[in-house]
């Protein structure tokens, strides 16, 4: 959530921003200001009425050691009274800052000054390319195809179980899935990210900690019975470890990776681009996230979108990163970049990864703050990525690895498996 600070110190350039990911924020923007106003005016008068009250108090036992009966009885019901004055201006305050924060939940992430201008996806900027691009043929099979003459996947008995987007792995296939959760979780080990298991429901507190809420709700599983949200992505539950949590400057950065099934209701999504892995219910993922300093995050974005393209490299994947224009970001971050890789059979590129800075935006949601040199409190800013998610990096694997001996294992994961090629 954006802080009262930023927007009182340009409002203009607030405005600004929201405008380049199609959010007109003018009308809101000046009504947190109004409110801002009003509650500051709450607050002097609360504190007045306060110290007030405490000097009648305090006057009280003096005139009645005086002998001052009467005028001890009148400056008591001057308290009562004040009290009664004191609550209702402490009650329209809660109110005004309950109606400023409302206000400001509703309010995107400003995109930083990288972000480029446009309104859906087709205004992205392919930052870099990379890897081997396979020449398959007209005779390659997609890799729901795949899935079937080898056995891996069976995509209908995951609808008799469940329903539609929740398959089913099976054999060599629910080990090649293992084998990619290993070594991403492997790899970030070497890079120094602490491992988290985390849960795979949290509470609503986490839920607008991390900006899913109010957002996203309807994306999100519900249990009513509990009022709890099963996770999107271990974002959630693995940056909410920070939640209303002062860290030293001296433990910074925190580096997490965690490894979670990822559950999303994918409401209104249809036609061919969600057949076999390429849009799931419940899918596998490794994430990535980092607790930084503000004049370190953006070095630390940087060394997270190297390790995600290092991952592509050693798949053997060909891959390319796009930086989001403001209308394809999402509400909460402040800069993303997509990692896409090359689906040969189905000739289009799937998205693996997205790789995000949201600043202080979250952190100011989460309360996350660490303790400078100069003792006081600041915000964080917090980051994450994808490292990787697991369905569509296993649909290129197939359907670019198919050779007429079967389907190649790329080198750095066969100690996972056991095995070099499904046949």
């Amino acid at each position: 959530m954006l802080t009262l600070q930023q927007i009182k110190e340009n409002p203009e350039l607030i405005v600004e921003r929201l405008a380049v990911k199609g959010f007109d924020g003018k009308e809101v923007i000046e009504r947190v200001i109004e409110l801002d106003n009003r509650r500051r005016s709450l607050q002097l008068n609360n504190d007045n009425k306060a110290a007030e009250l405490n000097k009648l108090a305090a006057n009280i036992g003096a005139l009645m050691k005086q002998g001052k009966k009467d005028e001890a009885m009148e400056a008591k019901a001057a308290v009562a009274a004040g009290k009664e004055a004191q609550k209702a201006i402490a009650d329209e305050l809660a109110e005004t800052e309950t109606a400023i924060r409302d206000l400001l939940l509703t309010v995107p992430n400003i995109p930083c000054e990288m972000v480029p201008a446009g309104t859906s996806a087709a205004d992205n900027v392919v930052e870099v390319t990379g890897g081997p691009m396979p020449d398959l043929g007209p005779d390659a099979l997609p890799h729901w195809d795949l899935a079937k003459k080898y056995n891996l996947i069976d995509f209908d008995l995951g609808v008799k179980i469940t329903g539609a987007g929740f398959p089913v792995y099976i054999g060599k296939g629910a080990r090649l899935q293992r084998a990619l959760i290993q070594f991403f979780l492997d790899r970030a080990g070497e890079a120094g990210y602490l491992e988290i298991q985390p849960p795979y429901v949290v509470n609503e507190a986490s839920g607008y900690g991390t900006g899913q809420l109010p957002d996203k709700e309807g994306q999100m599983y519900f249990v009513n019975e509990d009022k709890l949200y099963l996770i999107p992505t271990a974002e959630v539950p693995v940056t909410n470890i920070y939640r209303d949590v002062i860290i030293p400057e001296g433990e910074l950065p925190k580096k997490n990776c965690a490894y979670s099934a990822c559950f999303r209701r994918e409401a209104g999504s249809y036609g061919k681009d969600v057949r076999g892995l390429n849009r799931l219910h419940q899918f596998d993922k490794v994430e990535i996230v980092r607790i930084e300093r503000p004049e370190d995050s953006y070095a630390a974005l940087e060394e997270m979108k190297a390790h995600v393209q290092g991952l592509l490299e050693s798949l053997g994947l060909p891959w390319h990163i796009l930086r989001l224009c403001g209308g394809d970001m999402s509400f909460t971050s402040a800069i993303t970049f997509d990692f896409e890789v090359y689906s040969a059979a189905q000739q289009r590129w799937l998205e693996v990864s997205s790789v995000s800075n949201f600043e202080t935006y979250q952190a100011n949601r989460l309360k996350c703050r660490y303790r400078g040199a100069d003792k006081k409190t600041h915000l964080c800013h917090t980051l994450n990525g994808s490292a990787l998610a697991l369905p569509r990096i296993m649909a290129a694997l197939l359907e670019n690895n198919q050779t007429p001996e079967g389907i190649v294992v790329p080198e750095c994961l066969r100690r996972y498996t056991g095995f070099d090629i499904i046949n």
